[in-house]
């Protein structure tokens, strides 16, 4: 197949990416490269899908433009016919959104927009799109199942996604473009980015900083392996949600299906919440040292837990995530001392 992949420079989207390329498939990336972390990182992950590129013999492309340029989504989608698309692109983080909204609404909004459009021209057979669970913010039923009720978002970013859940809806409906919106749960691994908590904790507690742990420790995170995540979006590709008219026969339990869409909402997580506090003595013992804790209150926009149900994925592919958290901090740990030479 030709996939589009946006935001492959990305944490998320470069493991999408490679894992497209190492299995044949034609890849064209799409990443404005932007300096919201360390640009250096983006540019190593790039250069591994090149190499991966060369050495699997895969056709690769790489456009390096932001989504919300209309001119240029319209240049990428008139030089490429597209079997389906991964749209990844966002300007991610919770706690950057209090800071720079307006970053929010021209990558989540708008962007996502502009490569709805290219889909909707282009009749691709699946347009696959992130959400997050974010979305399910003052929601304290859990786990989180796909059915449940989302309208109490607590950050921009979450109801920016929100925005985009409904206006890919819409597209579903109005112009038969089948449309599956993943929401992650909290992704970690190597290549990880460097404004998210294990990131930061490693890097402190390796130089011997404090590391600054909200609502003094009483947080809960369903901690999801970004190849897991990864393999979970190949595996989706092939489940595009069957628009209202076709067969509909097999319903399957807690689907999420439209019923006036060819459009399904799936949970990517771990299916299991596991404490901060867990999670940090983990970093500390592959590591092999403590953290300096700094105990602080909870952040606006943040939640105290997410736990996702994600049956709904087991159920349409037969996988579900199984890295447990211990081994994935391992392996970022790893990775980091690694790139780092530390």
């Amino acid at each position: 197949m030709k996939i589009l992949v946006t935001g492959n420079a990305g944490f998320i989207g470069f493991h999408t990416a490679k894992l497209l390329l190492e299995r044949g498939d034609s890849v064209v990336g799409y990443d404005n490269v932007n300096d919201y972390y360390d640009t250096r990182l983006k540019e190593a992950r790039l250069q591994i899908l090149q190499d991966t590129a060369q050495q699997s013999g895969a056709e690769y492309t790489f456009y390096r433009h932001d989504i919300a340029d209309q001119q240029a989504v319209e240049k990428c989608f008139a030089e490429h016919r597209f079997d389906c698309i991964i749209h990844l692109a966002a300007q991610a983080g919770v706690r950057y959104s209090l800071e720079n909204p307006r970053a929010y609404i021209d990558s989540n909004v708008i962007g996502t927009f502009n490569i709805m459009e290219g889909a909707r021209q282009q009749k691709v057979k699946h347009l696959l799109m992130a959400s997050t669970s974010s979305i399910y913010g003052a929601n304290d039923t859990m786990p989180y199942a796909e059915t449940h009720k989302a309208d109490t978002q607590m950050s921009f970013y979450a109801a920016t996604k929100k925005a985009n859940e409904a206006m890919a809806h819409a597209y579903a409906h109005l112009h038969g473009v089948p449309t599956t919106m993943f929401r992650f749960f909290t992704v970690y691994g190597p290549w990880g980015r460097p404004d998210m908590a294990l990131f930061k904790f490693t890097k402190n507690i390796l130089e011997g900083k404090p590391i600054d742990i909200y609502n003094h420790g009483q947080m809960w995170r369903d901690f999801t392996y970004v190849e897991d995540l990864a393999r979970g979006i190949l595996l989706l590709l092939e489940t595009a949600p069957p628009a209202p008219g076709e067969s509909r026969t097999s319903a399957i339990e807690g689907d999420s299906l439209s019923p006036v869409a060819p459009y399904r909402i799936i949970n990517i997580g771990n299916s299991d919440k596991v404490r901060l506090l867990d999670f940090v003595e983990a970093i500390e013992a592959h590591i092999g040292q403590k953290a300096k804790r700094n105990y602080m209150d909870m952040q606006p926009g943040d939640v105290p837990a997410t736990w996702a149900d994600a049956s709904l994925l087991q159920r349409l592919t037969g996988y579900c995530p199984e890295t447990s958290f211990r081994q994935g901090v391992g392996r970022f740990v790893d990775w980091y001392r690694g790139f780092y030479n530390q």
